[in-house]
C-alpha cells in the first residue's frame, strides 16, 4: 500500500530530518510511528501527502510513485488528522464534514446520507450536531468531527499526526476506543503519529520506533516487549506506564531456580518490563520471601487487551 525506498529529507545547512528510510505499510494496516521530539516522525508522515517533499528516495502508494499523482487526486485519497483540529469555525458540523465529498462533486443526496452516516459512527446524532457550530461542541466531539470528516470521502489512507494529544485522559481513551472500532469496520491504512509508548501499544498493528531520522525497529507490540533491538528501545518501552498489581501476575512456586532474577512486589511496572527484556522470569518476594514468579507470557495475557500481537487485537 505505503511503500519508502531510501527516502531522505535534508533542510538547509545539511540537517537531515530523515535519512535512508525504507519501510512498507501494508494494505488494512494501522501502523504507528513513534519517537522523541525531533526524530522525524511527522516529517515522514508528511511526506506521503506531499506536504513536505522528499529530498532523495521514492515513496509509492499502490505501487505508483507520489510524484506521478495529481495533487489533488492524491490527498483526495488521502484524509489527514492533525491535533490541531481546524474546523471551519463558522460552518456547520454537516459543512464541515462534507468538504471533500463537495470537491469531488457528489450529490447533495449522497453527501447527507455520508454525514449522517458518520456521525452516527462515532456517536453523534445526526439529528442534533449535523446543524451545529464547532464551538457548541466539547474538544472531544469537535476531534471526533475532525476524524470523520478525514474519512468523509471514502480514502484508502488515514493519516493521523498526534490527533489526541491535546485531550484529557478520559476524552483522549475514548477518541481510542472509537478509533479502533472505526477500524474494524472500515479497514483503512492508517499512518498514526505519537510520543505515546501506551497509545502505541494500545493502537498499533505494527510500530516504528524513530531516533535521528531513522528507524530503530519495526515491529507488533508483542516484538517490542519481548525483543528489543537495542538499549534505545528497551528504555523508551520501559517508559510505558501500565498500572498493574503484580498480585495478580505471580504464579505461586514452592522454589524458583537459583539464578531467578529476584523483584520485591512494589517494583513499578516500567522496571518489570525492562528486566523482562532480559530475563525469562522473575521471582517476587514480599517482606523478603519469594511468593511466585512471572513471565513474558504472564504479562502478555494480561496486556492482551492492550496489545497487538500479529496485527489482531485480543480482546
Amino acid at each position: 500500500m505505503i511503500r519508502f525506498d531510501h527516502v531522505s529529507k535534508q533542510y538547509a545547512g545539511g540537517r537531515f530530518a530523515v535519512q535512508s528510510l525504507n519501510l512498507q505499510i501494508h494494505d488494512g494496516e494501522f501502523f504507528v510511528l513513534i519517537g522523541p521530539s525531533g526524530c522525524g516522525k511527522t516529517t515522514t508522515l508528511k511526506m506521503i501527502n506531499r506536504l513536505i517533499d522528499l529530498s532523495e528516495g521514492t515513496v509509492w502508494v499502490n505501487d505508483k510513485k507520489i510524484s506521478d499523482y495529481d495533487i489533488d487526486e492524491l490527498r483526495w485519497n488521502i484524509g489527514y488528522v492533525l491535533q490541531q483540529i481546524a474546523l471551519f469555525p463558522h460552518m456547520t458540523i454537516a459543512e464541515n464534514i462534507a468538504v471533500v465529498p463537495e470537491l469531488r462533486h457528489w450529490d447533495k443526496r449522497r453527501i447527507a446520507a455520508r454525514v449522517d452516516e458518520l456521525l452516527t459512527m462515532v456517536g453523534l446524532e445526526p439529528s442534533v450536531y449535523r446543524n451545529r457550530k464547532p464551538r457548541e461542541l466539547s474538544g472531544g466531539q469537535q476531534q471526533r468531527v475532525g476524524v470523520i470528516r478525514a474519512l468523509a470521502a471514502d480514502p484508502e489512507i488515514l493519516l493521523m499526526d498526534e490527533p489526541f494529544s491535546a485531550l484529557d485522559p478520559f476524552s483522549r481513551e475514548k477518541l481510542q476506543d472509537d478509533l479502533l472500532e472505526i477500524q474494524q469496520k472500515l479497514k483503512k491504512t492508517i499512518v498514526f503519529v505519537t510520543h505515546d509508548m501506551q497509545e502505541a501499544m494500545k493502537l498499533g498493528d505494527r510500530i516504528g520506533l524513530m531516533k535521528g531520522g531513522e528507524l530503530v525497529q519495526v515491529g507488533t507490540p508483542h516484538e517490542f516487549l519481548t525483543d528489543p533491538a537495542n538499549d534505545f528501545v528497551r528504555e523508551f518501552v520501559g517508559g510505558y506506564k501500565f498500572t498493574v498489581n503484580l498480585k495478580e501476575l505471580v504464579h505461586p512456586v514452592q522454589t524458583a531456580a537459583a539464578e531467578t532474577k529476584m523483584i520485591p512486589l512494589d517494583t513499578p511496572f516500567d522496571e518489570v518490563l525492562e528486566h523482562l527484556s532480559r530475563f525469562e522470569q522473575l521471582c517476587v518476594e514480599e517482606d523478603g520471601h519469594p511468593i511466585g514468579i512471572i513471565n513474558r507470557q504472564h504479562v502478555l495475557s494480561y496486556m492482551s487487551q492492550y496489545l497487538r500481537v500479529g496485527g489482531q487485537r485480543n480482546e
